[in-house]
């Protein structure tokens, strides 16, 4: 079966991501068609997208040590003062050059290095036309992008623009990591954007890929769902208390707005009291996130049936003014 896929955010608990992908791909068969993602769930897209199977997405995200995604710079090595520091002089604590320099390895070991490498051969609709859609937020102009597309908007060339600095852009947390600057023309004018995760604006883009024709194939989302209440986060100084407000937004951000209907293409993942920057994750509980992963995946796809996506479908209408036709 072809699919569409859409893979929500939510940092250390993308492992749960993985666990539902190895469902859907051995025991359904699906074959991936266009994918996106935000945040964690743009490491996962991206992977699909460069045509790592599941089993070998499991095993990088399991060898992943998430300890050395806090990639200091020289002054955050000075404890609470130097984290401050960080957030003022460089907006962010933690660098995040580690995330891109991964990526870029694991991309190129499959030939994969700039979005052109990932392009469908005589697509023309921008909707679909990379086989990669990665999700970001700027929050100098106030607006989500879509890359690669929106990147001409700065003045890049899609094709040529690297799937790592995308990653990198969506896994920028904010006040966690530096956000990634570039510079851009609009109307005569020049100036600088700072991108961070795609989260502050769309953690959950499950109505990416929607068109309102009837479509070839359906589009599933990846959701990591909340159990409920989180352990209170200790709040001990400014940078504690800037972290948590980040974290409780982003996590909240689309519960309240993701209709019934697509809940029903939705396989929602527990996230088993994972927290999203949780970096020093043990093998247990990356464990206990997969096998969340793949029951949620299982659960799902017991009741799912493609003439009851069909029928659902007259109300997957795509956000306008988003693509052009």
């Amino acid at each position: 079966m072809k699919a569409d896929a859409v893979f929500e955010g939510g940092g250390v608990k993308g492992i749960g991501l993985v666990g539902a992908l190895c469902y859907a791909e051995k025991e359904m068969n699906i074959q991936w068609q266009n994918v996106a993602g935000t945040s964690a769930g743009a490491i996962v897209a991206a992977l699909v997208a460069c045509g790592y199977s599941s089993d070998k997405i499991k095993e990088i995200m399991g060898g992943l040590d998430f300890s050395l995604i806090k990639d200091e710079g020289f002054l955050d090595r000075f404890l609470v003062p130097g984290k401050v520091l960080s957030l003022l002089v460089e907006k962010g604590i933690y660098e995040g050059k580690f995330i891109e320099t991964f990526m870029e390895d694991i991309l190129q070991k499959n030939g994969v290095r700039t979005f052109g490498d990932l392009r469908i051969p005589g697509e023309t609709n921008p909707r679909y036309m990379y086989r990669l859609n990665v999700i970001a937020s700027d929050i100098s102009r106030g607006r989500l992008m879509v890359l690669p597309q929106d990147i001409r908007d700065y003045g890049c060339d899609p094709d040529s623009f690297s799937v790592a600095r995308a990653v990198r852009m969506s896994m920028s947390i904010p006040v966690f990591y530096e956000p990634v600057a570039i510079d851009f023309m609009a109307g005569g004018k020049s100036g600088k954007s700072y991108i961070v995760d795609g989260g502050i604006l769309s953690n959950f883009p499950v109505w990416l890929f929607d068109c309102p024709c009837d479509p070839p194939w359906p589009t599933f989302g990846f959701k990591l769902a909340e159990p409920g209440q989180e352990e209170p986060r200790n709040i001990k100084n400014i940078v504690d208390f800037l972290a948590a407000m980040v974290g409780t937004m982003m996590e909240a951000h689309d519960v309240r707005h993701i209709q019934d209907a697509n809940f029903q293409r939705t396989i929602a993942i527990p996230t088993m009291g994972v927290k999203t920057t949780e970096f020093n994750i043990s093998s247990d509980r990356k464990n206990l996130l997969f096998q969340a992963g793949y029951n949620a995946a299982k659960d799902f796809f017991i009741g799912y049936s493609e003439e009851k996506y069909r029928e659902m479908h007259p109300r997957f209408q795509r956000k306008e003014g988003l693509w052009n036709d």
